[in-house]
């Protein structure tokens, strides 16, 4: 597969409050290769967004900081301490980033082809008429009906599907090479969740772009992802191959989150649910983070924390990232890889 395009190892992001050290991003490694789909999934404050926003090197500094040891490697290129003007150059060109909310991201006061425009005078240095033409080529990339009449239109007066496709289209503006995006479909209903996740598909295969897709959606992550992360508590829970990963969940809590998924032609009563919630990240759990929550936890959860092993063989990941040019590795973090006895009585 050749040497990843993007390369995350131990990562660490902390946040000071006034409550303590919150150690949001404590430790996770992922790689991404040109052109493919990896789906990053998990429950609301499992570090999904600070991940991706460390990424983008967008944390706010203070309260937010990427701990010393930590490593972001973009097309060979650490990131971490790359200085703030080469930043700027790379977040737009090289990599671009869809926001959860995009009302919340596009500014009200301007027409929507004007930011779209501004992007590209950005960064490709070219005059006003040829940014506009540009903005204009892009709204109708991504499906906008009438793009010459919708370049001057305002966010207020598109719905919620158009608005992220315009947020698309900013993102796209400029050719990255891999798109991070952070709940593209949040607050869409089902049929323009569906065509959003079709025009991103269309677009890895046209512009042949790597995508990073966070969601807690392991539906969405079925139909779209080549790879997935399943996060808890700012670690890697478990990541390997999606069909891999969906036939033989291998952690606790993605056996948990699959079975939480609704199916068509079975009834039930009652949904299946993960007892519990996410734990405060200035208080993580010793040992095993998902301990407290597990089914299948005993004394040496409590006591000891787990690190990756590779599934159904109880050894250890020498390197968490699992990056290089060899098959994607189906990797745990969970003691019932080295304990299989366990798995047969929760």
């Amino acid at each position: 597969m050749g040497s990843p395009l993007l390369e995350v190892t131990e990562l660490r992001t902390y946040f000071r409050t006034d409550g303590g050290l919150a150690r949001a991003v404590d430790g996770v490694s992922f790689h991404v290769h040109q052109g493919e789909v990896l789906g990053i999934v998990g429950e609301s404050g499992s570090g999904k967004s600070v991940t991706s926003l460390s990424i983008m090197r967008l944390i706010p500094r203070p309260p937010g900081e990427i701990v010393a040891g930590s490593s972001i490697r973009l097309k060979g290129e650490e990131l971490v301490d790359a200085p703030e003007k080469r930043m700027r150059e790379i977040r737009g060109n090289d990599v671009a980033m869809i926001f959860q909310e995009p009302m919340t991201s596009l500014n009200p006061v301007f027409p929507v082809g004007e930011q779209i425009a501004e992007t590209v005078r950005l960064h490709r240095r070219v005059g006003k008429e040829a940014a506009r033409a540009r903005a204009i080529e892009l709204l109708g990339l991504v499906g906008l009906p009438d793009p010459e009449e919708r370049v001057d239109t305002y966010p207020h007066e598109l719905s919620g599907g158009q608005r992220q496709r315009v947020m698309i289209a900013m993102a796209l503006s400029c050719e990255p090479d891999l798109l991070i995006a952070d709940e593209p479909t949040t607050a869409l209903d089902v049929t323009i969740q569906a065509q959003i996740l079709e025009l991103l598909a269309e677009l890895r295969r046209r512009l042949g772009m790597a995508i990073v897709l966070i969601t807690h959606d392991l539906g969405v992550v079925a139909e779209v992802c080549d790879r997935v992360v399943v996060m808890y508590a700012g670690q890697v829970r478990e990541q390997g191959p999606v069909e891999a990963i969906f036939r033989d969940p291998r952690d606790p809590y993605t056996q948990g989150l699959l079975a939480s998924i609704p199916r068509l032609g079975r009834r039930m009563e009652l949904l299946t649910v993960i007892p519990g919630t996410v734990p405060n990240p200035v208080r993580w759990p010793g040992g095993c983070r998902f301990h407290t929550r597990c089914p299948h936890a005993w004394e040496l959860c409590r006591r000891e924390a787990p690190p990756l092993f590779r599934a159904g063989t109880g050894d250890v990941v020498a390197q968490a990232s699992g990056a290089g040019t060899s098959a994607p590795t189906h990797d745990v973090r969970c003691w019932l890889e080295t304990h299989p006895e366990r798995r047969a009585s929760p």
